[in-house]
């Protein structure tokens, strides 16, 4: 079956929000505008696009070419940088290091080695860029994350961190193209696919953004994941200071901050150590590139056998991905801004994140099982899913086709229409 041709398409914004597909990125609001679509939180706590009023026809048939849930497209697609090597699960790739941010503060704060924070951080001092667009903690609503344009390197040194939960760091692109300014894009992998798709409609995007920093996903928790854990703790949302999931050490430890002077923290493994509870949205289970294929640099935890075994310094992978990437990346670490301490290979990426390889090598079969359910499936191109199915056992094929069918026919794919919610925003 031709899975380039799905089924069907959506006809209208609720059926990619109820079908699993949306991660919430924001593209699809900023594209129609406020007025027409509104974001909020649904009791499971997925933040949803939710019509406000019927979209203009020009703005729902740019929605059904950009958005990221319903398409994703290989870097053949939209760049083809000479001297990249191609793997068939890992994609393009110039360059693949072990390193971590020069500055030991920096390294300190942020989720792993501070590379993504680092190289932020170079791209406005040098004057590359004016700004960077990327999402830190609400300064009303910690738990939750906002969308903000840093001008400084504090700015962004401010925003480090992993924010474990919905984030929409796309609703303000726009914004971020109105201004002429050139400016750098820091986000999921999800969040940049929609930027390279939403690039192909709009010039100003190639013309602005100098660069697209991705780590890499495991997948995108939903609010409960956050909620959950303070209420365990006996506090509600409104209680919260501080929420913090990663940084000052690495992995670091989670710790929330209450009004009334309490703090209370938890390790990353007792925070994850349960996998039926990492809380993951639906379209994040069958994600075709958690590992950033569209960004220029894509940043990652460097733990062999996947899983970190105590404290450390602080390490990142480092996978420059574009020509783009190698020149930024090049003119970073002769600035001493990055400190490398060694190549990596595909093997060590694929021994560090197995999961990710897992979910590659199923994706093909596990859309096919979607598609025979009668599910809206994303349409994807350049992947390479057809050749690396190709290459897995027929019987290995087969039951990742037959399990993703049986979910399909289970809702573990769908999510309830969006009806009583909360503002995902204040």
């Amino acid at each position: 079956m031709d899975l380039s041709s799905p089924l069907r398409r959506p006809d209208k914004l609720s059926d990619i929000v109820e079908n699993g597909m949306c991660m919430g990125c924001g593209l699809c609001q900023a594209i129609a505008g406020k007025e027409s679509i509104e974001f909020v939180t649904t009791p499971d706590g997925r933040v949803r696009p939710v019509e406000t009023r019927p979209l203009a026809a020009d703005d729902w048939a740019l929605v059904q070419l950009t958005c990221p849930g319903i398409n994703v497209a290989g870097v053949d697609e939209h760049r083809r940088d000479e001297g990249a090597e191609v793997d068939m699960i890992w994609g393009p790739y110039h360059k693949i290091f072990l390193g971590y941010a020069s500055d030991p503060d920096i390294r300190f704060r942020s989720a792993s080695g501070g590379v993504l924070t680092a190289l932020a951080k170079y791209l406005l001092e040098s004057g590359q860029a004016s700004f960077i667009l990327q999402v830190q903690a609400s300064a009303s609503r910690p738990m939750r994350s906002d969308t903000v344009k840093s001008h400084s390197g504090r700015d962004v040194i401010h925003s480090a961190g992993s924010r474990y939960g919905p984030t929409t760091p796309l609703d303000c692109i726009f914004e971020a193209l109105d201004s002429g300014q050139k400016f750098a894009f820091v986000g999921k992998p999800c969040d940049i696919m929609a930027l390279r798709l939403y690039a192909k409609e709009d010039p100003r995007v190639d013309d602005q953004c100098i660069a697209m920093l991705a780590l890499i996903c495991g997948g995108g928790p939903e609010f409960y994941k956050s909620r959950d854990l303070v209420e365990e703790l006996g506090y509600t949302e409104n209680d919260v200071s501080l929420m913090r999931y990663r940084g000052y050490g690495n992995p670091g430890r989670a710790r929330v901050e209450t009004r009334d002077g309490k703090a209370f923290e938890k390790t990353y493994q007792e925070l994850w150590e349960d996998e039926s509870k990492w809380c993951s949205q639906p379209r994040c289970r069958i994600c075709p590139d958690g590992i950033g294929e569209s960004a220029d640099i894509v940043s990652g935890d460097y733990w062999p056998g996947c899983n970190p075994t105590g404290e450390d310094a602080g390490f990142n992978s480092i996978m420059v991905r574009s020509n783009t990437g190698m020149e930024i990346f090049e003119s970073a670490v002769a600035a001493g801004v990055l400190t490398i301490d060694q190549s990596l290979t595909i093997d060590d990426m694929s021994d560090t994140q197995p999961h990710q390889v897992r979910k590659k090598e199923a994706l093909w079969a596990r859309l096919l099982g979607m598609q025979t359910a009668g599910h809206l499936i994303p349409k994807v191109n350049g992947m390479r899913s057809m050749e690396t199915a190709r290459a897995q056992s027929f019987s290995d094929n087969l039951a990742s086709a037959r399990g993703a069918r049986k979910r399909t026919r289970n809702g573990r794919f769908s999510e309830s229409p969006v009806t009583d919610v909360e503002k995902a925003k204040p």
